[in-house]
């Protein structure tokens, strides 16, 4: 999911499109994923109708400002799902960067730039929440007895935690900390804190969602059998293509192939003059044999408002360089709204940034110290 991860990475069927918020199925599709899909449909249908029914509960690691397969992996439905009428709770994970490191870097900056990059693409503070970990201390205190719910060997079997012991082990210089064996946990208290019941992600973060699920249901069975206290939450398929770099792999921050939502317009014309293709002059849409084509045309297609299939078949033998140059156009006027909100933040960011953390800040203590207050009395240990 999103909440404290960064955009999820499965790919999408190699020829289907969809519709924002309607990701396509994949045939090799697990039986969850396809029941968490088809839920998903039924979820749309019913924000629709009442999204006063629905509290989402999301958000991502800062270690660094976003970019664009952020936007295109979950900023926009953060803020198609705010503009819905759906109460959108975003947590800035400050506490989740020392999971796998040994220094978070210089924190305060990267979270403002993160909090400008949710503005300039649309979050409204009036409408929606942010808030840090580190702010929201009940939060955090919840993270006790939702330890006591889960066994070792279940935190173990969370893919995350077991990608990472692998990679810690092939390191040899750093063991997997404890607060990313506890992780899922984590998440589950951010979730459940503030009664999120609905979680936006992609099939490959459902294992996550699960965790929270069963911390939910565990506790109502030993503590509120009679009345459940906590919803489990739901998931929110999203769609959930892989954003490529320049350089042919997924776009990331750390290998500095990103193309950050604050760059400039001669930043964007660099990046895509330097993307990645291959030595067919023809474009087509075929994202397993040609997936750096593929992935330009995706961004592209999804900027100029069109379908892989028809940007490719308009570009068609023309070949690479006027693909790139397509792409460029779609992506800067598309973001040109998004750069010059961000653009009139930054004149005045420090202010704007507190503002907006301390209103989100002072909401998400108040819902955790609630939630807290209930859990302490269910356990009966008011004294």
């Amino acid at each position: 999911m999103e909440t404290t991860v960064t955009s999820p990475t499965t790919p999408s069927s190699p020829d289907t499109t969809h519709a924002v918020g309607q990701p396509p199925s994949s045939p090799d599709e697990t039986p969850s994923a396809h029941v968490a899909r088809a839920r998903s449909a039924e979820i749309e249908a019913q924000i629709a109708l009442d999204p006063s029914r629905y509290r989402v509960l999301t958000g991502d690691r800062p270690t660094g400002a976003l970019h664009l397969g952020h936007l295109l992996a979950t900023l926009e439905s953060r803020v198609r799902l705010q503009d819905a009428g759906v109460d959108v709770v975003v947590v800035v994970a400050d506490y989740q960067v020392v999971a796998d490191r040994d220094e978070a870097g210089d924190l305060p900056a990267v979270v403002r730039e993160v909090v400008l990059d949710h503005l300039a693409a649309g979050i409204d503070p009036d409408r929606s929440t942010m808030f840090t970990h580190s702010a929201v201390s009940a939060l955090h205190q919840l993270m006790l007895p939702f330890l006591s719910l889960v066994t070792v060997a279940e935190l173990e079997r969370n893919p995350t935690v077991r990608a990472e012991a692998v990679a810690a082990a092939a390191r040899q210089e750093r063991s997997m900390s404890g607060l990313l064996l506890t992780y899922p946990v984590h998440q589950a208290a951010d979730i459940l804190a503030v009664h999120g019941n609905l979680v936006p992600v992609g099939t490959d973060q459902l294992p996550h969602l699960e965790t929270t699920r069963t911390v939910a249901r565990r506790f109502n069975q030993r503590y509120t059998a009679a009345q459940p206290y906590f919803a489990e939450p739901e998931a929110l398929l999203t769609a959930s293509t892989t954003v490529l770099g320049h350089d042919g792999t997924k776009m990331s921050k750390s290998r500095g192939n990103a193309l950050e939502l604050r760059a400039t317009e001669d930043d964007t014309v660099a990046f895509f003059r330097r993307a990645r293709t291959d030595s067919i002059r023809h474009v087509t849409f075929e994202p397993q044999e040609r997936p750096e084509v593929a992935n330009l045309l995706r961004i592209g297609a999804h900027f100029a408002g069109t379908t892989p299939q028809a940007l490719a078949e308009s570009v068609g033998a023309a070949g690479a360089g006027p693909l790139k140059a397509v792409v460029t156009e779609a992506v800067v006027e598309g973001l040109r709204p998004l750069r010059e909100r961000r653009r009139a933040l930054a004149d005045d960011a420090g202010a704007v940034v507190r503002e907006v953390l301390a209103r989100g800040n002072a909401r998400a203590t108040a819902l955790a110290e609630g939630t807290l207050t209930d859990v302490r009395e269910l356990m009966r240990t008011v004294y």
